[in-house]
């Protein structure tokens, strides 16, 4: 059937084309995404892999899968945009109040988060046997923010190697790097990568499980009045407090119950809550209400990292992303 659509695709059949590619799209995002860390880029990327690989099939040669080849052209694409100065431009609104002085200054303002609508549905494509990451943890935003790190190159190469699992000679070829020099990225990617992204920390609760469940509520209603002990006692020792596109990065149960405790007095009540998931973890839209209109319009979108029974990693986002992630910049 691949052969026959092949066949069709050349001859300028757009069907057949999109019948060959769209079983990839989903996944070649989500790569997308893991090189870039911007859910619009990460778009921006695929719409041109599709229309390299439309414009591009007569080079096809066959001698690797249609998957493997759309891998390539979008590894390729990702690292011409990481290479360019062509990114979108990342901008942030201030903060209304004196903050404390930040543990860091964040080194990744383009970090957006990403839909689990968008991971639904995905083909099982079971990483090659050299995989290090399952498919839950690659996507999560601690893991995509340290991949953020990473030199093109590393990043590509990390992602090819230890989330897809393709084998040092597959991947140099992607690449058109030697073996050698695959290797030699590989090793300097998994070095600064397991500094950033701490893997020993206790495994997160399943979605949806009893012990999630009764974690997140108490964190809605800590985080709603801004209880600062509550919300504090909730996190582990070294909980990280991030807010892309601003660099102001918290890390530290005293670091971050400072930044709240600054931002205490002019924090306005959380009427609601709507929960969603984005990079695999609970996700929500934060509402608050008009005075004038008696609506509720979104003020934040607030993303948490879970670890064991505790929370690792609170980071929120502008209300521009909220359509992404299927919220409504107004409620009733």
């Amino acid at each position: 059937m691949s052969a026959e659509l092949l066949r069709r695709a050349r001859a300028g059949d757009r069907d057949a084309f999109t019948a060959l590619v769209e079983p990839h799209r989903g996944e070649l995002q989500a790569h997308c995404y893991r090189m870039l860390g911007s859910l619009q880029d990460a778009e921006d990327a695929l719409q041109e892999t599709l229309l390299a690989a439309w414009l591009g099939l007569d080079g096809f040669e066959g001698r690797s899968s249609i998957r493997t080849w759309l891998y390539r052209i979008a590894t390729n694409r990702c690292l011409n945009l990481l290479r360019s100065s062509a990114r979108r431009p990342v901008s942030a609104a201030p903060l209304p109040v004196p903050t404390p002085e930040p543990t860091r200054l964040g080194e990744v303002p383009w970090l957006q988060p990403y839909p689990d609508a968008l991971l639904e549905g995905l083909p099982d494509q079971a990483p090659g046997p050299e995989a290090r990451y399952e498919s839950r943890e690659a996507i999560s935003l601690a893991f995509v923010t340290s991949v953020q790190l990473l030199p093109p190159n590393q990043r590509a190469v990390l992602l090819l190697r230890d989330v897809l699992g393709y084998r040092a000679k597959e991947t140099a070829e992607l690449l058109g790097l030697t073996e050698d020099a695959v290797t030699s990225a590989l090793k300097r990617a998994r070095a600064t990568i397991d500094i950033a992204h701490s893997p020993d920390q206790p495994s997160p609760p399943p979605p949806g499980a009893p012990q999630e469940r009764a974690l997140l509520d108490r964190f809605v209603a800590a985080f709603t009045e801004l209880d600062v002990d509550a919300l504090v006692a909730l996190m582990t020792d070294d909980a990280w407090v991030r807010m892309p596109p601003l660099p102001f990065e918290y890390r530290g149960t005293a670091a971050v119950h400072g930044f709240f405790t600054a931002i205490h007095a002019h924090w306005r009540r959380i009427d609601r809550m709507v929960p969603v998931r984005a990079n695999g973890q609970p996700a929500w839209g934060a509402y608050v209400r008009d005075p004038v209109t008696g609506g509720l319009h979104v003020r934040e979108v607030v993303v948490v990292g879970l670890a064991g029974d505790r929370m690792c990693e609170l980071t929120r986002f502008e209300t521009t992303l909220a359509p992404y992630l299927g919220l409504p910049r107004t409620l009733d």
